[in-house]
C-alpha cells in the first residue's frame, strides 16, 4: 500500500465532507447570524459530540484499533470476526443506555456545558433530540475501524458528508417550513443532525458486508454475557479507563470553555464554533486523514516488533505534517479576513461577526502546527497500547491552558480561549515528541535539517504573499459582490499554492520524496 496515495485518497475524501461542511456553516450563519439561538443549538450539538469523542472516536477507537490490527496479524481474519462481533455487542447495548440516560438528563448537561446561555431552554430540547446522535456515531466508528484496518479508507472518511447534506436540507428547506407553521426554526437543526447520524450508520453497512465484516449482533441474555466475556473485550475495556481519562483532558478543557465562552456575551460560543470549523478545515484534511492511515499501520509494525518501520512513518508523517501544516497556520494567521468573510459574511452574519470570528481564528493559528501534530504523535503511543504517556501529558496541558484562560480572557475575552487551546496544542505535542524521542522509539532519519530550511523559506515568500493580500482588499466591503469576492480569495489561495511549492520545487523537494509503502 502506497502510504501517501492512500493518505491523499482520505484527504481528497475529507475534503470533499470539509466542503460540504464549511456550506452547511454558511447556511446556518447566513440563515441564523451569531445569535442567542446559534449559541443554543452549538452547545446542544456540541453535548453529543463531545460523548462522540470521549467514547467513540476518542477511548474506544484508541483501544479498539490496535487490538483490531493486531489481532488480524498475529490470528487471522476468523478470530478478528469473533472480535468484532463480541465488540459490536456490548457497545450496541452500552450505547443504547446511555442514550435513554443522556435524553433524561439533558437539563444538567445543558448547564454543565452553558449555564449563561441566553435560550437555555432552547438548548435543553434540541440536546434530547439529538443525545442519540452519539448512539449512531458510535457505531460509525466501530464500523471505520474495521475498515480501516482492512484497508477501506473510503466509506469512513466520505461519510460525514452525509451528516453535512442533511443539515444543508435542514437549514434551506426545514428551517423556513417550520417558520411559516409557527415553530422556532432552529429546530430543524436538531432534526437534520439526527437523520444525518441514522444514514451515516446505515451507509457502513454494505461496505462491511463487502469484506465479511458485518457484525452479528447478541440479543438474548446468553449472547450479551458470553460478548462481555470475551478476552478482547475485556482488554478493550481495560485499555479504554486510561484513554478516556485521556480523551477526556481535552474535551473537559472543551466544556470549560463553552461554559466560559456562554458568560462572556451573546454570539461568543459561536464566533468560537464558527473559527472552530475553519481552524478543522486544515486538521482534518492533514492530520485526521495521516492519522487514520497511519494507526493501523503502526499497530501492525508494533504487533511484528518492526521498530524501523514504526520508526520510519513517524518520521514521514511528521515531515508532512512540518511541510502542510506551517503554510496552513500562516493563512490562517495573516489572511483570516479573507477567509471569515468569504464564508460567513451573509446574511445574518455582520461585519462586527466577521472581526469576532477573525480574533478566535487568530487565536487557533498560533497553534494549528500542534494540533495536527498530535494527530500523529498520539497514535504513536496508542498503537503501542501506551494510553497511560498522552494521559499524564494531557492532565499537565490541562492545568496549564486553564491557567492561560485566567490570564488571557480578561484580556482577550473569547480569543483568548481560542489562544490558550492554541499554545496548549504546542505544548502537548512538544512532549509527546520528546517522549518519543527520549524512549528511542522514534529515531529521525537524515536530512531533517536541509528540509526544514527549504520548508521554512518557502513559509516566508508564502507569509509575505498572504500579508499583502490581506492589506490589498478590503474583504468586507465587498460583502454585496459575493462571487467577486470568492473569486479573489480563490486566485489568493491558489496563487500562494504554487508559489509555495514552486520555492520547494527550486529547492530540490519533490513530491516523490514522499512515496512510501506501508
Amino acid at each position: 500500500m502506497n502510504l501517501l496515495k492512500t493518505a491523499s485518497t482520505v484527504s481528497l475524501l475529507t475534503l470533499l465532507s470539509r466542503i460540504t461542511g464549511l456550506v452547511r456553516e454558511q447556511l446556518v450563519a447566513a440563515s441564523f447570524g451569531a445569535s442567542g439561538v446559534t449559541d443554543a443549538f452549538n452547545v446542544a450539538f456540541r453535548i453529543p459530540n463531545l460523548f462522540r469523542r470521549l467514547f467513540a472516536e476518542g477511548a474506544f477507537s484508541q483501544a479498539f484499533v490496535p487490538l483490531l490490527a493486531a489481532t488480524r496479524e498475529q490470528q487471522g481474519d476468523d478470530a478478528t470476526r469473533t472480535l468484532i462481533d463480541a465488540v459490536a455487542t456490548v457497545l450496541t447495548w452500552a450505547l443504547l443506555v446511555t442514550c435513554i440516560a443522556g435524553v433524561a438528563g439533558a437539563p444538567a448537561l445543558v448547564w454543565a456545558m452553558g449555564a449563561g446561555l441566553e435560550r437555555f431552554d432552547t438548548a435543553v430540547v434540541m440536546t434530547r433530540w439529538m443525545f442519540p446522535y452519539i448512539g449512531f456515531m458510535s457505531l460509525v466508528a466501530l464500523a471505520a475501524g474495521v475498515l480501516n484496518t482492512w484497508k477501506r479508507f473510503a466509506v469512513p472518511a466520505v461519510t460525514p458528508v452525509v451528516l453535512n447534506l442533511c443539515v444543508i436540507g435542514a437549514a434551506w428547506l426545514g428551517a423556513p417550513a417550520l417558520q411559516r407553521a409557527g415553530v422556532e426554526p432552529v429546530y430543524a437543526l436538531a432534526g437534520g443532525v439526527m437523520l444525518g447520524g441514522l444514514l451515516q450508520a446505515l451507509v457502513q453497512l454494505p461496505a462491511l458486508a463487502a469484506i465479511g465484516c458485518t457484525p452479528r449482533l447478541g440479543l438474548t441474555p446468553g449472547a450479551i454475557a458470553a460478548a462481555w466475556r470475551h478476552p478482547g473485550v475485556k482488554r478493550v475495556l481495560q485499555q479504554m479507563a486510561p484513554a478516556l481519562l485521556g480523551v477526556s483532558v481535552a474535551q473537559i478543557s472543551l466544556v470549560i470553555n463553552t461554559q466560559i465562552a456562554s458568560h462572556v456575551g451573546v454570539g461568543a460560543v459561536s464566533w468560537l464554533t464558527y473559527a472552530d470549523r475553519l481552524m478543522e478545515f486544515p486538521t482534518a484534511l492533514l492530520g485526521v486523514a495521516l492519522g487514520v492511515v497511519l494507526l493501523p499501520q503502526l499497530s501492525a509494525a508494533r504487533a511484528r516488533q518492526d521498530d524501523a518501520a514504526y520508526s520510519a512513518m513517524l518520521d514521514w508523517g511528521l515531515r508532512l505534517v512540518l511541510l502542510l501544516a506551517l503554510p496552513c497556520a500562516l493563512a490562517l494567521l495573516l489572511f483570516p479576513i479573507g477567509l471569515v468573510a468569504v464564508l460567513f459574511h451573509i446574511g445574518q452574519f455582520s461585519a462586527h461577526d466577521v472581526q469576532m470570528t477573525v480574533l478566535a481564528l487568530r487565536g487557533y493559528g498560533v497553534g494549528l502546527l500542534g494540533i495536527i501534530a498530535l494527530k500523529i504523535l498520539a497514535p504513536a503511543f496508542f498503537a503501542r497500547q501506551d494510553v497511560r504517556t498522552p494521559v499524564k501529558v494531557g492532565v499537565g496541558v490541562l492545568v496549564a491552558t486553564q491557567l492561560m484562560n485566567l490570564a488571557l480572557v480578561p484580556w482577550l475575552g473569547h480569543a483568548g480561549l481560542a489562544l490558550s487551546i492554541g499554545l496548549g496544542a504546542l505544548v502537548n505535542a512538544g512532549l509527546l515528541l520528546a517522549g518519543l524521542l527520549h524512549r528511542g522509539l522514534y529515531r529521525p532519519l537524515p536530512g531533517w535539517t536541509g528540509f526544514a530550511l527549504r520548508v521554512a523559506l518557502a513559509n516566508l515568500v508564502l507569509g509575505a504573499a498572504l500579508a499583502w493580500a490581506a492589506q490589498g482588499i478590503d474583504w468586507i466591503g465587498l460583502q454585496a459582490r459575493w462571487g467577486l469576492r470568492a473569486a479573489a480569495v480563490a486566485g489568493v489561495l491558489g496563487g500562494v499554492a504554487l508559489l509555495y511549492f514552486g520555492v520547494l520545487a527550486a529547492c530540490g523537494l519533490r513530491p516523490a520524496q514522499f512515496a512510501r509503502r506501508g
